[in-house]
């Protein structure tokens, strides 16, 4: 199971949001080439970086931030937040990111996200918001109408290799992930990688992720409130 520290940019500081909330984000590093040191010390070579400032304004703000963690640490990150077009996923990959997450972009202009799945195939991933079940966007205020085969087969169909799955009940929560959730959508969709997001709140939780061959998972909230080590996280990391 590949185990992806995260760091949340929001005006160039580490922070963490509860369930989305940017009145409610705490700041954990105003240096984000320091917090990344640590992961890399670590043994961690990717990591996960979304920019909040992105996501909210519709542009990537933080890639001076995001560049600098790459070039001082020779470390890959997958990135997200405010990419919205065919031309801000081209941009953020020829600058050196390995992976750009999308989330907006796959349901307000599905035909440009499919075309970035012909151009960049496996380094395009899905970032999918799940409430209730469904598919949630616009700041998770609005829900698709549509069963997950429906939103997901086009993808698939045009390459669409792994998808960063999150539970917005368990976001920043520290509850436990959603395990039965992952294990329904690895059962449904065997061809897809699924990468957990949200809820991990000890190394019981990595446990039960691993014991189910869960891809991948990110870590966030757990690692920066101390509820999880470094160690425990490595120990259920495998490339």
């Amino acid at each position: 199971m590949k185990v992806i520290p995260a760091i949340d940019l929001l005006d160039g500081k580490v922070v963490r949001l509860h369930k989305g909330d940017y009145d409610e984000a705490t700041i954990y590093n105003d240096n984000p080439v320091e917090e990344a040191r640590k992961f890399k010390e670590a043994g961690f070579d990717h990591i996960h970086i979304v920019d909040l400032n992105g996501a909210k304004e519709g542009k990537f703000v933080n890639l001076e931030h995001v560049k600098e963690i790459i070039d001082t640490l020779d470390i890959s990150v997958q990135t997200g937040g405010g990419i919205r077009s065919y031309e801000d996923a081209q941009m953020l990959l020829d600058k050196g990111i390995s992976n750009i997450i999308c989330s907006s972009m796959a349901v307000k202009s599905p035909a440009e996200w499919l075309r970035v799945l012909d151009n960049y195939g496996q380094r395009a991933i899905l970032g999918m918001d799940l409430k209730d079940g469904k598919v949630a966007y616009g700041g998770w205020l609005e829900t698709l109408d549509q069963s997950l085969k429906d939103f997901l087969q086009p993808m698939i169909d045009r390459g669409l290799s792994t998808v960063l799955s999150t539970d917005i009940s368990k976001d920043g929560t520290l509850e436990g992930p959603n395990i039965e959730l992952y294990r329904k959508l690895s059962t449904q969709f065997p061809v897809l990688h699924f990468i957990a997001s949200g809820g991990v709140a000890n190394a019981n939780d990595l446990k039960l992720l691993a014991e189910q061959n869960q891809y991948g998972v990110v870590i966030g909230r757990a690692y920066y409130e101390g509820k999880l080590s470094l160690d425990e996280m490595q120990r259920y990391h495998s490339e």
